[in-house]
C-alpha cells in the first residue's frame, strides 16, 4: 500500500509536472520518509540518483542568512548597523531624494525597499540570469535606483541578502564564499554544499515548466509568480559572475537536511540558540504580507495556520528555491520537510509543494 507521499510524488511525475524529485522528511531528527522518484536525465533515461547535486537557488538565502548571524553572534557585525558603514558604495536613496538608512535587520528581512527586477537597467543581474560583473560592481548599480519604499515600512521580495553577502564578504574578509564556509557549511560539514559544483556527474540536469517540462537553455526564461524569470545553468560555473547571496549556490539534499536540523536543535552550535529563537519568530510586526505568515530572518512565518491555509503548526518556517526545491521546518511537530527537484518553478511555488506538505501531516503528523 503507497502513502499519500508516494501517491503526490508518482502524480506529478505522471502528469508530467515534475521531472524528477527528491523528498526527505525527518521527525524529531529520525528520517521518517526518503524518496528519490522520476528522472535525472529524462532525455538520457537515467532515473533521479539519491542526494544528487542541485543548483540551489533561493536555498542560498537562509545559509546566507545564517552565516550573518553567526558573525552577528561574533560581533563582528550588529542587526541595528547601517549596510553603508561596511560597504559605502551601496547607499540608495528614496523617490524623494533623502537618505535611507538600510540596516542588515532590513536585508534580512526584505523590508529595505529593494526590489527583485531593475527592468531600467539591464545590465543588473539579481543572481539567477548571467554576468560578469563582480558584487559592487553590479550593486552599485542598484544602488543608483531610489528604493521602493522607506526602509521598514513596508515587504518585498528582493535583491536584499544579495547586498547582506557583499557585506559578509567585507567584513569576514575574501568572497562570500570564505564567510559561508568559515561559519556555516565548515562546521556543520556541509562539504558538498557552495559557490561551486563538488561532483559534475551528479548535477541534476534542470528543467523549465510546460507540458512535458522541457530541458534548459543558457538562458531559459520561465515565467513565474511575478513576472517572467531568466535562468542560467552555466552560471554555477562562471568565475567572473559574483557570488549571489540570494541565489547562487549549489549543494545536496543531505547537506541541506543537516543545516536545517541544526537550526531546529537550536543551532548547531554554529549560531546561538536565543539567535535561532529570534530567526525563527516574527521580525517585520504589522507590515502586510500574505494572510497567516509573518517573516523572520531565515524564510516565512506561520503566524495563524489557518489564514496561511497550512497543516502546520504556528512558527513554522518555510521558504523554496526557483530552481524547484521547498523547505520546511516545524519546531511544534519537530518536522523537517526538504522537498527538491529539478523542475523550475513547479517544484517550489506550483502545486506540488503544496501537496506533498499536505500529505506529510496526512500521513505522519
Amino acid at each position: 500500500m503507497t502513502s499519500r507521499i508516494d501517491d503526490v510524488m508518482d502524480a506529478a511525475i505522471a502528469n508530467q509536472k515534475i521531472v524528477g524529485a527528491e523528498l526527505i522528511v525527518t521527525r524529531h531528527g529520525d528520517v521518517t520518509y526518503q524518496r528519490s522518484a522520476g528522472w535525472f536525465d529524462r532525455e538520457a533515461d537515467r532515473p533521479m540518483i539519491g542526494n544528487a547535486i542541485y543548483r540551489l537557488a533561493s536555498l542560498t538565502k537562509p545559509i546566507v542568512a545564517a552565516t550573518a548571524l553567526a558573525m552577528v553572534d561574533k560581533a563582528m557585525i550588529g542587526v541595528d548597523d547601517r549596510v553603508s558603514r561596511y560597504i559605502p558604495w551601496f547607499a540608495p536613496r528614496l523617490k524623494d531624494g533623502r537618505e535611507a538608512e538600510i540596516t542588515i535587520h532590513h536585508l534580512l528581512t526584505h523590508t529595505a525597499g529593494l526590489a527583485y527586477s531593475y527592468p531600467q537597467d539591464p545590465t543588473i543581474s539579481t543572481g539567477l540570469g548571467a554576468t560578469d560583473q563582480g558584487l559592487e560592481e553590479n550593486f552599485a548599480r542598484v544602488a543608483r535606483h531610489p528604493l521602493d519604499y522607506e526602509p521598514g515600512t513596508a515587504w518585498q521580495y528582493s535583491v536584499a541578502i544579495d547586498v547582506l553577502g557583499a557585506v559578509l564578504a567585507q567584513v569576514h574578509g575574501g568572497t562570500l564564499d570564505d564567510a559561508v564556509k568559515a561559519h556555516i557549511t565548515g562546521p556543520l560539514d556541509m562539504a558538498e554544499t557552495g559557490f561551486f559544483v563538488a561532483d559534475e556527474k551528479r548535477l541534476a540536469k534542470p528543467y523549465a515548466d510546460g507540458l512535458p517540462p522541457i530541458p534548459m537553455s543558457d538562458p531559459q526564461t520561465v515565467q513565474g509568480d511575478n513576472g517572467p524569470l531568466v535562468f542560467s545553468p552555466s552560471r554555477i560555473f562562471s568565475k567572473t559572475a559574483f557570488q549571489s547571496g540570494g541565489a547562487g549556490m549549489a549543494g545536496t539534499p543531505a547537506d541541506m537536511l543537516r543545516f536545517f536540523e541544526a537550526l531546529r536543535n537550536g543551532g548547531g552550535g554554529v549560531v546561538r540558540q536565543e539567535t535561532v529563537a529570534r530567526a525563527f519568530s516574527n521580525q517585520i510586526g504589522n507590515v502586510e504580507r500574505v494572510p497567516g505568515q509573518r517573516f523572520g530572518y531565515l524564510g516565512a512565518i506561520v503566524d495563524d495556520p489557518v489564514a496561511a491555509n497550512s497543516p502546520s503548526a504556528k512558527g513554522t518556517v518555510n521558504w523554496g528555491g526557483v530552481y524547484g526545491h521547498s523547505w520546511l521546518v516545524d519546531p511544534v511537530n519537530g518536522l523537517c520537510i526538504l522537498s527538491m527537484s529539478n523542475t523550475a518553478v513547479e517544484g517550489c511555488t506550483g502545486r506540488y509543494p503544496k501537496d506533498i506538505i499536505a500529505a506529510v501531516y496526512a500521513d505522519l503528523i
